[in-house]
């Protein structure tokens, strides 16, 4: 070989190359067997750095080994086969799904696996679709809601390697540096995990691409994300509660940090699936955005989702300094019944110092009856919509869909712009402004059967043609403190429902002439207390 040559880069000292095993850097030698020898002496030989230097490796299925390092050098190229037959399958998930038993790099009870440098891994995932034939024409009306990758599907029965980088129930996982691009399914998962490490990740999937997943994060415990950066077609970084390997564990102490996410579907999701307990999650100091010159249907459709609907439960998530741009939905919490469960529930969400713009779908808080989210604070947090939403929305009937798949769009266009919350318990949205870049005919959060909620110190736009800032219907034990408007609101809050009571209004600055509290529907002012100052 060339000095020079792709692929003639001596290995560091102490490791392996994978050119001494036979493996050839053309991009068309299927290299899958002389890899696997590579990593297989270096797990004989009780662990080891195994080296992939510049050049393009064709291959299939890959088992990586404990104590085994895989490091791809600048300038590498794992290509992954264009062809199903070329992946072993791994017993545990169904043979066809979004995760399957085909991978790219594969590991199960193993310890101490890294995978890392400055090289690439390319699952060649467009191989693995077809233009989707069924898919609905979609009117001016409806686009908010469409999706990218609704456009193409996967082929053969959704048979693909699917994640593209799986480690099941292993321990001390580490995967740094590399660029992993075109999957055909789920990107990279840590499935009963424990302690893992992803940093500095660099993925970058087609926004058209079917359930390409950056991060699926499952049932493990003490997981480190941070200086990520993805780009992808569906979830960026999805955390979720199942195990088809096993005894299904928690997830639980999981940190997602420094990282920039795109999507044209979930920036950061907790769930589906949430089968079992999620405890511990945080997510901070990261930037959600999508290009405004970009089609609608390529945005984001909600930036930090909380999700509970498989009959699991959740208990403790923090959520603090985030910039959205251009991301449909900011904030989506629902608790649901999509799966039964004995003593589900969704409680302890903390979701601080969220600053978004160019928002078209509005922030919810959900549950369904029998299931209500509670402990819910939003704080210190900036919104701001471009939607010109309609009066009429604000009368709509809102489905309660308990049984379907949570989207931030599920219950179609919500009756308020900033928050909508429905059968939850212990509400606090403080400090929080939401303003309209457009006039909109709805009123700015919209409450429905809640009990316990704090409005205090709210900044929103008023709504164009007299509806009021804050809509309560059947809500008890209200507290309404310091809220204020860009402009004089026709009413400051509506109170409906004979099950409204326990309503009171404090340090609130009004027009003279404009009443402060109406009452419909049954409401009256002798079932709670309302006072106001200026």
């Amino acid at each position: 070989m060339n000095e020079g040559a792709p692929g003639s880069a001596a290995a560091p000292f102490g490791s392996r190359t994978i050119l001494e095993f036979g493996a050839t850097p053309d991009g068309r030698t299927l290299n899958t067997r002389a890899i696997q020898r590579a990593i297989d002496d270096a797990h004989r030989a009780g662990g080891g750095v195994v080296y992939a230097p510049p050049g393009t490796f064709l291959t299939g299925g890959l088992v990586l080994k404990s104590h085994v390092t895989l490091h791809l050098e600048a300038g590498s190229v794992l290509l992954g086969s264009a062809s199903i037959d070329d992946y072993a399958y791994h017993p545990g998930p169904p043979v066809r799904g979004d995760a399957n038993g085909h991978h790219l790099l594969f590991a199960q009870d193993a310890e101490s696996v890294t995978v890392s440098g400055l090289g690439t891994i390319d699952g060649q995932g467009a191989a693995y679709w077809e233009p989707n034939v069924d898919h609905p024409a979609v009117t001016q009306d409806d686009a908010w809601k469409d999706g990218s990758t609704g456009y193409y599907r996967p082929k053969n029965g959704n048979l693909r390697p699917s994640p593209m980088l799986e480690f099941a129930h292993c321990r001390n996982v580490r995967v740094r540096d590399v660029t992993l691009q075109n999957s055909a399914g789920w990107t990279l998962r840590p499935v009963g995990c424990e302690t893992v490490v992803l940093q500095g990740l660099r993925i970058r999937n087609p926004n058209t691409g079917p359930n390409t997943d950056g991060l699926d994060i499952t049932s493990s415990r003490n997981v480190f994300v941070s200086h990520c950066d993805i780009a992808t077609g569906d979830d960026a970084v999805c955390l979720k509660s199942e195990d088809p390997y096993g005894a299904l564990g928690p997830l639980k102490n999981v940190v997602v940090t420094n990282c920039a996410l795109t999507t044209s579907c979930n920036a950061f999701k907790i769930g589906t699936a949430t089968h079992g307990a999620v405890e511990n999650i945080v997510f901070a100091h990261s930037v959600l955005y999508n290009d405004a010159d970009t089609p609608l249907n390529t945005h984001a459709s909600a930036g930090v989702c909380v999700e509970m609907v498989d009959g699991g439960t959740l208990d403790g998530v923090l959520v603090y300094d985030i910039r959205m741009e251009n991301v449909r939905a900011p904030i989506f919490v629902r608790l649901g019944e999509r799966r039964k469960g004995t003593g589900t529930f969704l409680r302890n969400v903390r979701i601080e110092g969220v600053e978004a713009s160019g928002a078209i779908v509005s922030s919810s808080i959900t549950g369904v009856p029998g299931l209500r989210p509670s402990d819910i604070t939003v704080s210190r947090c900036r919104i701001r919509t471009v939607e010109e939403g309609r009066a009429e929305w604000a009368h709509r009937a809102i489905p309660e869909v308990a049984a379907d798949y949570p989207e931030a769009r599920m219950m179609g266009r919500l009756p308020s712009y900033a928050f909508y919350v429905r059968h939850a318990d212990r509400v606090r949205l403080t400090e929080v402004e939401c303003l309209t870049d457009r006039p909109d005919g709805r009123p700015a959060i919209v409450c429905d059967d809640v009990d316990d909620i704090v409005l205090r110190d709210l900044l929103v736009s008023a709504p164009s043609g007299g509806a009021p800032l804050l809509d309560l219907h059947d809500t008890r034990r209200a507290w309404l403190s310091a809220v204020r408007s860009s402009s004089v609101p026709a009413v400051l809050a509506s109170v409906r429902g004979r099950a409204s009571t326990q309503i009171t209004l404090a340090g609130s600055s009004l027009d003279r002439d404009r009443p402060a509290v109406t009452y419909a529907d049954g409401a009256s002012p002798d079932e709670g207390r309302s006072e106001s100052a200026e």
